[in-house]
Formats: C-alpha cells, sequence, structure tokens
C-alpha cells in the first residue's frame, strides 16, 4: 500500500514545473524547496489535512503538457488550470483524483478524445473544458457525474449525439454544448431536468422540434440558446418560462407565428428569432425573417452564453 502526504505532493508539483514553461518565472521563484508546498503560489493546503487541496493557476501564460504525476494529488479538490497554452491528452492518471470537485481546463489546446476515466470523478460539481480542441462524442461514462451542476464543453470539436445519460444529472444547473459538430436531437429526457438554468447548445447540428410545454418541467429556466442550427416546428408556448432572462431561436427552420404569451415574460433581457420562417405577429414584418433584439449584459444574466 502507498502512504502519501505532503512529501509526495512536492515531487508531484515539481514534475509539473519542470515539464512546462513559465515565462513569467512565477513558478520558478515560488516553487522551490525553501518554501513550504502549502506557501507555493497557486497552491492551497486543507486545513484538516495538510496535503495540497486547491491548485489555481489560471491565466499565468503556462505552456506544455498535463503530467501524469499530477494523479498523486490525491486530496485535490479543486484544479483550476484554465487560461493558459496546455496541450496534448489528457493523462489517464487524473482519474485517480476522486476527490476532485472542480475541474478547469478551459482555453487552452488540448486535444484528443473526453477520456470514459472522467467517469469515476463522481464528486465532480463544475466541468469546464471549453475552448479546447477536444474531438471525438461525449462518453456516456460521463453519466457516473452524479452531482455535476455545471457542464461546459462549449467550443471544441465534439461530434455524434447529446447522450442520453445527461438526464442522469438530477442538480444540473448549467448545459453548455455550443459551437461543437454535435448532431441528431436533444433527447427529450434532458427538458425533465427541474434543475436547469440554462441549455445553450447553439452552433451544431441539431434537428427536431421542441416539446410545446418546454418549461412545464424547467421552472427555473433562465437561457435557452439554440440558435444556428436545424430545429423545426413551432417555437414553444415559451411564455410558461416565467424566469427566462436570455432566449436565441436565430438561423432555425422554425415555422408558425411567435407565441401570443411571449409579452408575460418581465424578466427577458434577449431575444433573437432572426433567419427562421415565422409569419404575422406584432415582432415581425415579414414571413421570412423576424429580428427582435435587447441588449445583455453580465448584471442582467447570470449564466452568460
Amino acid at each position: 500500500m502507498i502512504v502519501r502526504n505532503l512529501t509526495t505532493d512536492q515531487p508531484a508539483l515539481l514534475a509539473f514545473k519542470h515539464q512546462i514553461i513559465d515565462p513569467q518565472n512565477i513558478l520558478a521563484n515560488s516553487w522551490t524547496t525553501n518554501n513550504s508546498v502549502c506557501n507555493w503560489v497557486g497552491v492551497s493546503c486543507a486545513a484538516k489535512h495538510p496535503r495540497v487541496g486547491v491548485l489555481d493557476l489560471f491565466n499565468m501564460g503556462l505552456t506544455g503538457t498535463i503530467p501524469p504525476q499530477l494523479g498523486n494529488l490525491s486530496f485535490l479538490v479543486s484544479r483550476n488550470l484554465s487560461h493558459n497554452n496546455f496541450h496534448d491528452h489528457f493523462p489517464r492518471e487524473l482519474g485517480r483524483l476522486s476527490r476532485l470537485k472542480l475541474i478547469d481546463l478551459s482555453f487552452n489546446f488540448l486535444n484528443g478524445e473526453i477520456p470514459s476515466w472522467f467517469g469515476r470523478l463522481d464528486k465532480v460539481l463544475h466541468l469546464n473544458l471549453r475552448n479546447n480542441n477536444l474531438t471525438g462524442v461525449i462518453p456516456p461514462s460521463i453519466a457516473n457525474l452524479s452531482n455535476l451542476e455545471n457542464l461546459d464543453l462549449n467550443h471544441n470539436l465534439i461530434h455524434g449525439n447529446i447522450p442520453h445519460e445527461i438526464s442522469k444529472f438530477l442538480n444540473l444547473k448549467i448545459l453548455r454544448l455550443a459551437s461543437n459538430q454535435l448532431s441528431g436531437s436533444i433527447p427529450a429526457v434532458i427538458y425533465n431536468i427541474s434543475s436547469l438554468r440554462m441549455i445553450s447548445v447553439a452552433s451544431n447540428n441539431l434537428f427536431g422540434s421542441l416539446p410545446k410545454h418546454i418549461c412545464r418541467h424547467l421552472p427555473n429556466l433562465k437561457a435557452l440558446y439554440l440558435d444556428g442550427n436545424e430545429f423545426s416546428g413551432q417555437i414553444p408556448s415559451i411564455g410558461e418560462c416565467k424566469n427566462l432572462q436570455g432566449l436565441q431561436l436565430s438561423t432555425n427552420r422554425f415555422n408558425g407565428s411567435i407565441p401570443r404569451n411571449i409579452g408575460s415574460l418581465t424578466k427577458l433581457r434577449t431575444l433573437f428569432l432572426y433567419d427562421i420562417n415565422l409569419e404575422g405577429g406584432s415582432l415581425s414584418n415579414n414571413s421570412t425573417r423576424s429580428v427582435v433584439a435587447f441588449p445583455l449584459t453580465p448584471a442582467n444574466l447570470d449564466c452568460s452564453r
């Protein structure tokens, strides 16, 4: 049996340091054996256990690959390496970090498929892999992240269908899958996740119709971004979404008319309905193009696209 302690964490982090380019010498000056690991820049240790619990290297201009030795940080709860220049694949050793609750690797250049071992990290609440070069499909094993609240895979090269297994995320609040190469329809079971506040699947190759009473089981929905797809049929009875602040349905194949109850959305801040085949209604001047837009600021919408 391998006993891991703070002396195990130190060589894992030093291996990370030696494998990357640190143009500002932030780690070079701080990550030395003369200082306690818990005092290194971007490192925090748990109060109860003297082990590395947080690794936060956000926006430090770091370049390189993620070394497998990080899998030895067995008490790691939060890992934020976002807004850097990390590339290559995910080392499988990271699947050992069973205490992780936050994973943020967004805005890097990581490639390859999302590994199936992500399904072992069942304590994760926030998984953010947006703005990378990830390919392949969303692995069904991701459904094992039963506590997940925020899934952000925006702006990658992921293809295939949205897996039905996402319906097992009973606590999911934010679902961002926009700007990928996803196809097929949105699984109907997703509309039963009552905790959802945001659905963003814009700029994919999705099609099919939407349920008429989309908010009947989504009472907390604040943002629905479906623009840039091939959705068809009538626009749902969107006026039932009393908490809706952002609605973007542009560049689809919807037809019919704008629901009359849309006027009851008193919290709505952004509405885009252009390049869809709507007819009639006070918001449209012709049968082929509707353009409706209201300004959106972060203050108006806490789950921005």
